[in-house]
């Protein structure tokens, strides 16, 4: 899917904070948090020099990587950030959450549990879908349904087992009550679910479609650019933008090249060194968030020769994170432990820090009978840092005798490609709790479960934490899991880079603190031009 963006051609035809949680619930926190209605609220600091009062009108093009004939408009099908940014312009949740992870009130105004937390009632604010029908909990309970339908492999799927969702009822037009299957403390969470979008009540197609977001549709072209017109009856105020476009342009050059030749006016995931190059050059505004990504390589755990928990410490001692970090990273961003989500809440901080260690990752292959082991690292320059991270550890590898050849992907159907496919890949996270991390990833019926890590004891143990409703407790489960994913995981995390996107020097209110997947991230409801 990937074509060769020229900044020659004209816009017209280019290829188009740590999670520190405000409030986990513990027994005797419930109730306080019950009662909880609050607005949606914005990161602080804004991209621009400047500031000055915000003003309507104006076109804002944002170019992201795209992805090809895959790209939908389908929320809940919604899996790159370009899908991501989309839809979140497009519709809205229950719930999303802020610059440190705490879901916060969108769709929903309150919500609040039973004692016993195994049945919640959420409260709808008064809202509209774009054909001027008020967003119900029957589209609520639709939406859910539709994407825990067993037979279907929404994103967000995992999320939302915890729910009956044949038991849950609407009660009156403005109100959900939640059956759970079982106690589930950080219900909220499950509302702010990576892809849990409100969708009309009997939605079947998406090719016009109906959404309660602060954009509505002008026109969709897969891979190559979405435009979109500004809603005025958006129930959190109408965007100062008279339209949004999303333009595909899937090398990062391209992307900078756009930016700085004026065919676009946001530039999404730029390199450490492009942003160093232009942060002080006063052409365009460079925003860092600070360690948002998570940079990795997923070993296959289903199937030779990772299948093989020996081969897969040892892969763990040949990373060389420093060397790693300054030669993929630029040195922005610090290494990582191989865990997800570094300074969140319930990240097992008191584990050792892995360090590279040649001696006992040849001694481990040779126990293991993988001396003289030959692996493909399936990589792309779908992301920044890939392929530099690919060929580094390509180097560091051979010291311990491995050979790793480095199979370079086509950007378009990277994601997709290898998922199912291969043994052992470059991949990324932007933010989310560690219990999304986990469910989404990391257990038997994960949708996007690219380690293959199927382990029903570590299910139960997943369901184990959901249900205990002391934080102490709750927090040493997933201390438990995280131990022995660090033992013998599949994902080797041997870093956490900053996320950094472009502006145009007359774009104002880009949030420079929200991490990726957080409410405030490629939010452009709130942006405008001066």
């Amino acid at each position: 899917m990937t074509e060769d963006l020229s900044t020659s051609a004209p816009d017209s035809v280019l290829p188009s904070a740590l999670r520190r949680r405000g409030f986990l619930i513990g027994a005797s926190g419930a109730a306080a948090l019950g009662a909880l209605a609050l607005a949606g609220c914005g990161s602080g600091g804004s991209s621009g020099g400047g500031g000055g009062k915000p003003r309507r009108g104006g076109k804002l093009r944002a170019a992201f990587a795209g992805g090809g004939a895959n790209e939908t408009l389908d929320p809940h099908l919604a899996s790159l950030f370009s899908d991501v940014a989309r839809a979140k312009a497009l519709y809205d949740k229950l719930a999303d959450f802020d610059d440190a992870l705490t879901p916060r009130p969108r769709l929903a105004t309150k919500w609040e549990p039973n004692k016993a937390l195994d049945r919640w009632t959420v409260t709808l604010r008064k809202a509209t879908f774009h054909n001027g029908e008020p967003v119900t909990a029957a589209d609520v309970l639709f939406s859910y349904r539709r994407i825990a339908d067993p037979k279907k492999a929404f994103r967000s799927k995992a999320d939302l087992e915890p729910i009956d969702l044949k038991a849950s009822r609407a009660v009156g037009k403005n109100t959900v009550e939640f059956r759970l299957k079982r106690p589930t403390a950080e219900f909220p969470d499950i509302l702010a679910a990576f892809g849990a979008y409100i969708v009309p009540e009997g939605t079947g197609s998406f090719a016009e479609p109906v959404g309660s977001g602060p954009f509505r549709l002008v026109s969709f072209s897969p891979g190559k650019s979405t435009v979109l017109r500004r809603f005025d009856d958006y129930w959190d105020g109408a965007p100062y933008l008279d339209e949004l476009e999303f333009v595909a342009a899937n090398e990062e050059s391209a992307r900078i090249n756009a930016l700085l030749g004026g065919q676009v006016e946001y530039a999404h995931e730029l390199s450490p060194t492009t942003a160093r190059a232009h942060e002080r050059g006063g052409q365009i505004e460079i925003v860092r968030l600070k360690n948002s990504s998570m940079q990795s390589f997923a070993m296959k755990t289903d199937r030779p020769p990772f299948d093989d928990k020996r081969v897969r410490e040892a892969f763990f001692l040949i990373a060389d994170r420093e060397e790693l970090v300054r030669g993929a990273l630029s040195g922005a961003g610090e290494v990582g432990n191989d865990l997800f989500g570094k300074g969140y809440t319930y990240y097992a901080k008191d584990l050792p820090q892995r360090t590279q260690d040649l001696d006992r990752a040849r001694h481990l292959l040779k126990e293991a009978g993988a001396e003289n082991l030959k692996v493909t690292l399936d990589t792309s320059d779908v992301a920044s840092g890939f392929t530099e991270a690919a060929g580094i550890f390509r180097d560091q590898a051979a010291k311990a005798g491995v050979k790793v050849t480095v199979k370079n992907h086509n950007p378009d159907s990277y994601w997709s490609d290898i998922l199912d496919s291969g043994t052992l890949c470059s991949y990324r996270s932007g933010a989310m709790p560690i219990e999304m991390h986990i469910s989404q990833r990391l257990l038997t019926g994960s949708p996007t479960n690219a380690t293959k890590w199927h382990h029903k004891d570590f299910d139960t143990l997943y369901q184990q934490a959901q249900s205990t409703a002391d934080r102490a407790e709750r927090s040493a489960l997933y201390g438990r899991m995280q131990r022995r994913l660090h033992a013998e995981g599949g994902f080797l995390v041997w870093g956490f880079a900053d996320w950094i996107v472009g502006t145009a020097k007359n774009v104002r209110g880009v949030a420079r603190q929200a991490p990726a997947n957080s409410l405030d991230w490629a939010r452009f409801d709130k942006v405008w031009l001066a």
